[in-house]
């Protein structure tokens, strides 16, 4: 999973591993150049926390996760907002 925005993401790594995902990637989207980086071969979700990118950034990552067809949610930076998003993606069920 690659997560963009949120300077610190805090428990949150931790939460989505125990959900099941293996490796959580994070950018902070804080600097001009983000809009350059390529998302890594390995990432299977893209998550972008809606409250701390800005929108250049946002429509870059998602022209890049549609021409790679990686699967992308726009949420707030809250585990819940989270948590609906990734599973209308149908990779995981919260109970």
């Amino acid at each position: 999973m690659l997560i963009v925005g949120g300077d610190n993401l805090g428990g949150i790594t931790k939460k989505l591993q125990q959900q099941g995902f293996e490796e959580v990637i994070h950018v902070d989207g804080r600097k001009a150049k983000m809009v350059q980086v390529d998302i890594p071969k390995k990432v299977d979700i893209i998550l972008v926390l809606t409250d701390y990118i800005n929108h250049n950034l946002s429509s870059v990552i998602k022209k890049k996760a549609r021409e790679q067809s990686i699967p992308i949610c726009f949420a707030r930076r809250s585990w819940c907002s989270m948590m609906k998003e990734v599973e209308k993606q149908g990779l995981i069920c919260c109970k």
